[in-house]
């Protein structure tokens, strides 16, 4: 009883603390629902930003991969950092500049209206069928683990992770759909902080376990039983997933890092909405040092759970609710419940909210209602948000079939698009006369060229494919530029939308981030804990 008692108190303190902070904010407006007034600072975006992709299928998918590999697996928060740290320094500036709501309109500037359609369908769609259910089911997995519903119930466990993505997915909808982006961004935060405790909680008190009482003796007993190899992130070249080949980390993963931190609209939507770039810089830069932490919280769950119970659980993904169940007291296991369904919520309502505001502001108003108002778009935003949340709640449940880890899964969906989106921004960016055909044309023969890897007995893995096909992304698009330019030169005016002043310290802070990530990675390979 205490578990759930505890877990309702601090499920009700946060939303009643996201109501407070937003009772007085005017959502009838576009700006006001899709875009927080443009009103975000700093640290509510770091926390934001953080709390978007740091949900459970970050928590139970890297803590998966590390439990069946090693700390190979960190690379997904650690790598993130640089990606980070080049949407501070060169993504934000010009898109502030351009005063954008959504990644699409920015496209529709720079090429055309079928170039922000299209790629506002493949986020949608990317949102709707492979990321809103992975997150759903992920955090199902967890509570079912904690709080037994299976047994309780009697039912089995893929009912039971049904009934918990309803349950879950119903909650997320209400922030997601009636709060607007200011109470998903103020939840965010309050759940942030918590999640930091919590999760620093949980591999502290593990050691202790280990250690009888003792972190230090626990330090030392989990270095010494644990296979040396288990922590090195350090992958020879052939590696297959779940493992991480080394040469990736500077390509394939760097550009599918790059395209999640720095063109994914549920996380640049965060950005768009500061005070100023300024202020936009300082969230990215904060949330650059806040992945640094994972490995200690995350990643390295996975090992403690392999010393923990050996290699005897029977999913991957298991490992970290597992752990959970085992080192949290009974009386703070609510609390850390909470935390998870924070955790949970946040990723699934702030990619909800970006889902919302693609059709709302990218199809509906350009193509059904040209003439529609701001708060006719807000009603409208609000009944399709509905629609998404059920179709993901139906979804979910069968990401239990992903053959090679929900997180490996996520990922490899993400490829389908993900290259040729960077690509079509990045073009935009930096040239002027490579006309709207060039990203239609890229998208499809990366869609052809990517599928086909996936049936043919190429033996290697997916980042590889990546690693190959976003050069020739971006090589089609310019040879399409010289072979058939635009007719005028594209010049990004400034929409004065917010002040373009950027943030003094955002060039040491970045170098000081840098080095901080190398010392992470010897860290975690054979001139550190791997000899």
């Amino acid at each position: 009883m205490i578990i759930v008692l505890s877990f309702i108190a601090f499920t009700g303190l946060v939303a009643l603390l996201s109501w407070y902070k937003t009772r007085d904010d005017n959502l009838s407006t576009k700006e006001g629902y899709f875009l927080a007034g443009r009103g975000l600072s700093g640290l509510v975006i770091a926390g934001s930003l953080e709390m978007t992709n740091l949900s459970t299928e970050q928590l139970v998918g890297q803590a998966g991969q590390s439990y069946s590999t090693n700390m190979g697996a960190m690379s997904w928060s650690v790598g993130a950092s640089m990606a980070l740290l080049a949407l501070a320094l060169i993504f934000l500036p010009k898109y502030l500049k351009a005063g954008i709501t959504t990644i699409p309109e920015f496209l529709e500037m720079r090429f055309d209206r079928t170039t922000k359609q299209i790629i506002s369908f493949l986020f949608l769609l990317g949102y709707m069928l492979t990321y809103l259910p992975t997150v759903l089911y992920s955090g199902a997995l967890a509570f079912n683990q904690i709080f037994h519903l299976d047994q309780v119930l009697g039912i089995t466990t893929f009912q039971a992770i049904a009934l918990l993505c309803a349950g879950i997915g119903i909650v997320g909808s209400i922030y997601a759909v009636f709060g607007g982006l200011k109470a998903v961004a103020v939840s965010d935060t309050i759940n942030g902080v918590g999640l930091l405790i919590g999760g620093l909680l949980v591999p502290i008190l593990a050691i202790c376990i280990l250690g009888n009482g003792s972190f230090i003796a626990g330090i030392h007993d989990f270095i010494t039983n644990v296979p040396s190899d288990k922590f090195n992130s350090i992958n020879p070249a052939n590696s297959l997933p779940p493992m991480i080949p080394w040469p990736v980390l500077f390509l394939g993963m760097l550009f599918n890092n790059l395209f999640y931190w720095c063109t994914n609209q549920s996380i640049i939507q965060r950005t768009l909405a500061a005070k100023n770039l300024g202020q936009a810089q300082r969230g990215a830069v904060f949330t650059a040092f806040l992945k640094l932490l994972d490995p200690f919280f995350i990643t390295i769950c996975g090992l403690l759970a392999f010393r923990f119970f050996g290699d005897k659980l029977p999913q991957s993904d298991l490992a970290y609710p597992t752990l959970i169940t085992t080192v949290i007291p009974t009386w703070l296991l609510g609390l850390m419940a909470a935390v998870l369904f924070g955790a949970i919520l946040s990723s699934f309502n702030s990619a909800l909210n970006s889902c919302v505001t693609l059709y709302t502001l990218d199809f509906h108003r350009a193509i059904i209602n040209k003439t529609a108002s701001d708060e006719y778009l807000v009603k409208i935003g609000k009944r399709v948000g509905t629609g998404l949340a059920i179709v993901s709640i139906c979804v979910a449940p069968f990401v239990i079939n992903a053959p090679s880890g929900l997180y490996d899964f996520l990922q490899e969906c993400f490829g389908f698009y993900s290259m040729p989106i960077l690509a079509t921004v990045l073009v935009g960016f930096y040239t002027k006369r490579v006309p709207a055909i060039a990203p239609k044309v890229t998208l499809v023969t990366h869609v052809v060229l990517y599928s086909i890897s996936k049936f043919l007995p190429l033996h290697v893995h997916y980042l590889y494919v990546l690693s190959v096909l976003f050069p020739i992304d971006l090589l089609l698009m310019l040879v399409i530029g010289k072979l058939k330019p635009r007719e005028t030169d594209f010049e990004l005016e400034d929409s004065k939308a917010v002040d373009l002043t950027p943030w003094k310290h955002v060039k040491p802070a970045a170098a000081l981030c840098f080095v901080l990530m190398l010392c992470i990675y010897a860290l975690f390979s054979p001139l550190g804990l791997a000899r």
